[in-house]
């Protein structure tokens, strides 16, 4: 990953938990990672525990945001979630993968942002 790349993904993941907090949500952890992956934040919802996966783009030359999570990344995820339900014993916890898709502008302007919940 090129620091360029780094950047934007740290931008995003900034955004998002702002965006997350306005929208009710309880920052749990951010960048949870064990050997199997990573998620990129954990946060509660009321009372269900969600797994967001933040994606962000600076244009949709490829595509919307939320569209780069493929089949095998959602695999992935689903692996680190249950590890991490599992270590912190809450696999009766009612839990859900959510995205937060951020599309940048390159004039400056807010970002646009949305989130998908029980995305997969």
């Amino acid at each position: 990953m090129s620091k360029r790349t780094a950047a934007l993904g740290k931008e995003g993941e900034d955004i998002a938990v702002d965006f997350l907090k306005k929208s009710g949500y309880r920052i749990v952890q951010r960048n949870y990672k064990n050997k199997l992956g990573e998620v990129d934040i954990i946060a509660r919802d009321k009372e269900a525990l969600a797994f967001i996966e933040v994606k962000t783009r600076t244009s949709l030359a490829f595509g919307y945001p939320q569209e780069a999570i493929t089949q095998a990344k959602q695999r992935q995820l689903n692996k680190v979630a249950l590890s991490y339900l599992k270590q912190y014993n809450l696999l009766q916890s009612s839990a859900r993968f959510d995205i937060v898709s951020i599309l940048l502008d390159n004039d400056c302007s807010a970002p646009e942002v949305s989130i998908i919940k029980n995305a997969f």
